[in-house]
């Protein structure tokens, strides 16, 4: 027995031998497939978090729900894959998400989840040495359906791994400013891509296309949208002329999102709170469209509107207590605008807050074309964004 466990142990010792002058070592190419490829899942963590998001821990989903929300990052390799999952909402293609992938700054990927999830396989249209940026954006709104985004895969070449072994993904860089936008549907880009007499259904909703992601990309700045159609600051969209006292931004204004459907696991997007870590140097309020519904011209109705746009605007003050703030009215309706410019002055005045002004939009005009129920188009705004970039350059020199 002492023989042949010498002689055992002098055939590693051999083959170590003959290792070692190969310049190989002991299980170098464990973590390598047959295909020379090195394959990793990561956290979606990893990524650039675009607007607020929210992971869950125990079922490793990223969920996305305002509209514009997302994630954004560089990889390294061959290809990346991904699984989206759905919320109940994905069984009604009128409410499914809809969703965009950049690969490389180019659109590759636009649909609606319309399955409970699915699989995505992003390849690296360029080498697999240089770095390739994967951007995943939900285009939908909150309120019918959110959409969760899975670990990570990415395959990566033996030597590229061994290159950019500690940075095979990374979050893509951070703009400038950040610019945090709260609205309503025109902020959401409502019916934008349909017409008029359309039935609205999220597959006719880009908020990448609305004002408020057209001013980001022209000041090349990071944005989150916080929008819910129909909402308002007293009052939601009301047909009868009663307050509706339900479709209310400031009621959600500290959550993740909301949203009427349920999460796989249980629970609702809105079950999650928004921790407001991260903070923007301007907020743009773009609110008063839908409690126009209900004031209308009645002078204590817009009294009562004003005097609640100012108790909302002590809310965001206390959230994001160094940003500019710019309140912003008219695209579809003008009713308000005087109410929120007196919003804004009584809110100077009673904190003291100078750093937040007013501005006016401009008026659709129906020869720009018209949206899904009366919605502002793609060329509504892009004029709209023309507007508030010009304004913020001007104001905060940026």
């Amino acid at each position: 027995m002492k023989r042949r466990l010498f002689i055992g142990c002098a055939a590693v010792l051999v083959a170590a031998a003959v290792l070692a002058l190969t310049g190989c070592s002991f299980g170098e190419d464990k973590e390598f497939n047959a295909d020379g490829d090195h394959v990793e899942a990561y956290s979606p963590q990893k990524a650039k978090q675009i607007g607020r998001t929210s992971y869950h821990e125990d079922s490793k989903v990223l969920w996305c729900a305002l509209s514009g929300s997302g994630i954004d990052f560089e990889f390294y390799g061959k290809e990346c894959q991904t699984e989206l999952i759905a919320d109940s909402g994905w069984t009604s293609k009128t409410n499914a998400a809809r969703y965009a992938v950049y690969i490389n700054g180019k659109r590759t990927h636009d649909s609606q989840l319309t399955e409970s999830s699915h699989k995505l396989t992003l390849a690296n249209p360029g080498r697999a040495e240089d770095p390739c940026s994967i951007r995943i954006i939900k285009l939908s709104e909150s309120v019918q359906s959110a959409i969760g985004i899975g670990e990570l895969k990415i395959t990566t070449p033996k030597e590229v791994y061994k290159n950019h072994k500690d940075a095979i993904i990374a979050p893509s860089p951070d703009k400038k400013h950040l610019i945090e936008f709260i609205g309503d549907s025109i902020t959401c880009g409502y019916g934008i891509d349909g017409e008029m007499s359309d039935k609205f259904s999220t597959a006719t909703e880009d908020a990448t296309k609305a004002y408020a992601c057209v001013t980001a990309e022209k000041l090349d700045a990071d944005y989150s949208l916080v929008c819910y159609s129909g909402y308002g600051v007293i009052s939601g969209y009301t047909s009868t002329g009663r307050q509706n006292q339900t479709d209310l931004v400031p009621k959600y204004y500290d959550k993740v999102g909301f949203s009427n459907v349920h999460l796989p696991e249980g629970g609702k997007i809105q079950d999650d709170l928004w921790d407001f870590s991260k903070q923007p140097d301007l907020v743009v309020i773009n609110l008063g469209t839908n409690d126009a519904a209900y004031t209308s011209s009645d002078n204590t109705k817009m009294r009562e509107y004003a005097a609640g746009y100012t108790e909302f605007l002590k809310t965001v003050r206390a959230k994001n207590p160094n940003a500019a703030i710019i309140c912003t009215l008219g695209i579809m309706n003008t009713t308000l605008c005087d109410a929120t410019d007196l919003a804004v002055m009584n809110y100077q005045s009673e904190t003291g807050d100078q750093n937040i002004r007013f501005m006016r939009f401009a008026s659709q005009d129906s020869a720009d074309g018209l949206g899904i129920d009366w919605h502002p188009s793609a060329k509504t705004n892009q004029k709209a964004s023309e507007k508030l970039t010009a304004f913020i350059r001007d104001w905060l020199k940026w």
